[in-house]
């Protein structure tokens, strides 16, 4: 619940993010890096109640849902789309699939951006144990000009839940079409079950995927341990592992 009666008296999670946002407010405002989902839809109502100064961002996968897009594009029309250097199908050609293992598309799709700057996230500790490892307030180990506040880390799904139906605020229709995550279609995170959602529901982009990974292997010089590309993305999707007498297949890509 949002607000709890504890032993140290009364707990309002939304005053507290709120406090929270206006006590480390910096004085050229805040960047908000807008993802588009349930919980930087939640912080971005939370900046606007707390009347700070913020811009808003979102880094642009080149893989991301049409549905997310559309909805960020209406109902927050001030959000600025961050173009990177190079799109994901750019950075296949270069270092291969991105996996679990060796997950390189976030760092050059999404964590690019918010130098010098104090970045508000959306991230929240019960998303996974990786996140709970994370604090409030943080520098970028990658970047040291950068800082991070997380305002909802402490809120559980439901409490984000909670809050959005008490304020009323419109999500993206992925989440009404049963998606629990809105992310980049395919990615390495996703088990294989959401994975082939993905590809089911978005179809080009499976076609996207097949043709950059035959072009990789046209040109790959090495042997390739696959009988077609078919076979692979197969391998890809289900997370299955298959090793060579050194490393992973398709670990490395040189």
């Amino acid at each position: 619940m949002l607000v709890e009666d504890t032993f140290f008296g009364i707990q309002d999670k939304v005053q507290i993010a709120i406090d929270r946002l206006r006590g480390f407010e910096p004085p050229e405002g805040y960047c908000f890096e807008d993802s588009g989902g349930k919980d930087s839809t939640v912080v971005d109502h939370l900046l606007k109640m707390s009347g700070v100064q913020f811009d808003s961002h979102l880094c642009f996968t080149s893989v991301d849902p049409p549905e997310l897009i559309k909805y960020l594009r209406a109902s927050r029309p001030y959000v600025v789309f961050e173009h990177p250097k190079k799109t994901m199908w750019q950075l296949i050609q270069e270092k291969n699939l991105p996996t679990r293992i060796n997950r390189f598309c976030c760092a050059y799709l999404k964590e690019w951006h918010g130098t010098g700057r104090l970045v508000v996230t959306g991230i929240r500790w019960q998303e996974s144990i990786k996140r709970r490892k994370r604090m409030m307030v943080e520098t970028c180990y990658k970047d040291s000009t950068k800082r991070f506040l997380h305002p909802i880390i402490d809120w559980t799904t439901d409490e984000v839940w909670e809050f959005i139906r008490q304020e009323r605020l419109e999500t993206c229709c992925l989440y009404q079409q049963g998606f629990k995550r809105i992310g980049c279609i395919g990615c390495p995170m996703q088990s294989p079950e959401d994975k082939k959602r993905d590809f089911e529901k978005y179809p080009n982009y499976e076609r996207a995927y097949l043709r950059v990974m035959q072009k990789n292997m046209d040109t790959r010089k090495t042997p390739s341990k696959f009988a077609n590309v078919e076979e692979w993305f197969d391998w890809w999707i289900n997370d299955r592992r298959i090793v060579t007498d050194k490393t992973d297949l398709f670990s490395h890509f040189e």
